[in-house]
């Protein structure tokens, strides 16, 4: 009998763990002996928070990003063939979302693996609950250009999906360029169209903000987001 690959949420920010993961994904995180994981030093930090039970030095730790050689991921579900669960990480929030991940899952389907995904934090979902924009219809566009041409032109593409059909338009940013593109959005978005940005999402510090371009046009000037994380919306 196969194992299975149980994707595991990871806090998106919460410094209390038990805040963004339900206790049973705390004992899900027992059956697995093998992880894979976009960097392995965040991943041991958030197995010891998370109350790992087993030897953090004797866990199997397989990396998957920007620098994994996509000739090595075929072994990386081998142990879920030999009937052991595997568990996947994000670096924050959702596994498979605005994440790597989707390779190994997209694998485990493909040979019959059965793919379990557990309930935690998306900052993606937190923002458009906050925002006060619709939730009915939305997209996720991911990140923007960073060449400012093309980042406006990007910027009022995604404008007129919002207007013509009535579709939340989602997308973030690298932290450490997140006062630039509020710049560029208030400054390419109609006077009237409304811009949320969510920053700092289940931290203290969290800040859920909608306002037109005009408004932040002027209040722009006071929000520093600078290596903050977070979401932007437009409606």
């Amino acid at each position: 009998m196969k194992g299975k690959l149980i994707l595991f949420p990871v806090p998106i920010g919460a410094e209390d763990i038990d805040c963004s993961l339900p206790a049973d994904n705390q004992r899900q995180l027992a059956t697995c002996r093998t992880f894979i994981v976009e960097e392995v030093r965040t991943a041991r930090r958030f197995l010891k928070r998370a109350g790992y039970p087993h030897p953090i030095d004797s866990t199997v730790f397989l990396e998957l990003n920007e620098h994994t050689d996509p000739g090595q991921t075929g072994t990386y579900l081998d142990a879920a063939e030999r009937g052991e669960n595997i568990g996947l990480l994000s670096e924050a929030g959702l596994p498979c979302v605005a994440d790597p991940g989707a390779v190994v899952t997209a694998m485990a389907q493909r040979r019959g693996i059965e793919v379990v995904p557990l309930v935690g934090p998306s900052s993606l979902m937190l923002a458009l609950m906050g925002s006060g924009l619709g939730g009915q219809s939305f997209a996720f566009a991911g990140y923007l250009p960073v060449e400012k041409q093309k980042r406006a032109a990007a910027i009022r593409r995604l404008e007129e999906r919002a207007h013509a059909e009535r579709q939340t338009q989602i997308f973030i940013e690298a932290p450490y360029r997140n006062n630039q593109m509020l710049e560029a959005l208030s400054a390419t978005l109609k006077p009237g169209t409304l811009l949320c940005v969510a920053t700092d999402l289940t931290l203290p510090s969290q800040s859920i903000l909608t306002m037109t371009a005009a408004q932040w046009r002027k209040h722009r000037a006071e929000t520093d987001l600078h290596k903050r994380n977070t979401v932007f919306l437009i409606g």
